[in-house]
C-alpha cells in the first residue's frame, strides 16, 4: 500500500521540492482526502453532490488534474478503510499543517456536510470531533461552518 501511494506522488505530485518535505506534503494531502471521504461516508448514503465535492475540494486545493484527484481518492479510500481511529489522519495534518490549513480542513468538511443539503447529526458530530483533534478554536470552528453555509 505505501509503494502505490510513494509511486502515485512520484509521477503526479514532484514539484522542486526536497524529499523530506515532499513525503510530509503527500501524507498530509492523503490525510486530508482521507478524512473528507470519511465526512461523505458519515450519514451512511454518500450522494453525487457529496462526492463531487470531495472530488473537486481535493482538486482545486491540491491544484490537482482529474485523473490525478481521483488516484489520490482511490489512495485515500484505501488509507480509510483500513484505519481504525482518525488520529492516524488527524496526527500527520497537525505535524505538517498550518493553522491556517486546518481552518480550511474544517470549512471543507462542513461544505462535505452540506453538499446533500441536510446536515446529518453524525455529520456534525465529526466536523466537532475532527476540529478538535486538529485544535482548531471553537471560534474557528463556528466561523467555517458560517462561511460553509453562505457559500451554499
Amino acid at each position: 500500500m505505501l509503494d502505490q501511494i510513494l509511486r502515485f506522488f512520484e509521477q503526479h505530485l514532484t514539484a522542486d521540492e526536497g524529499p523530506a518535505l515532499r513525503d510530509a506534503e503527500h501524507t498530509r494531502r492523503l490525510a486530508v482526502a482521507a478524512l473528507l471521504l470519511e465526512m461523505a461516508r458519515m450519514d451512511e448514503e454518500v450522494t453525487t453532490e457529496e462526492s463531487a465535492a470531495v472530488e473537486r475540494t481535493v482538486r482545486e486545493q491540491f491544484g490537482l488534474r482529474e485523473g490525478e484527484s481521483r488516484a489520490l481518492l482511490a489512495l485515500a479510500e484505501k488509507e480509510r478503510e483500513a484505519s481504525v481511529d482518525y488520529f492516524q489522519f488527524t496526527r500527520l495534518i497537525n505535524d505538517h499543517g498550518s493553522a491556517e490549513e486546518k481552518r480550511w480542513i474544517v470549512e471543507a468538511l462542513w461544505r462535505i456536510a452540506f453538499a446533500d443539503g441536510h446536515l446529518d447529526r453524525y455529520e456534525e458530530h465529526l466536523v466537532r470531533r475532527l476540529a478538535d483533534l486538529l485544535y482548531v478554536p471553537h471560534a474557528d470552528f463556528i466561523a467555517a461552518k458560517h462561511r460553509a453555509l453562505g457559500g451554499l
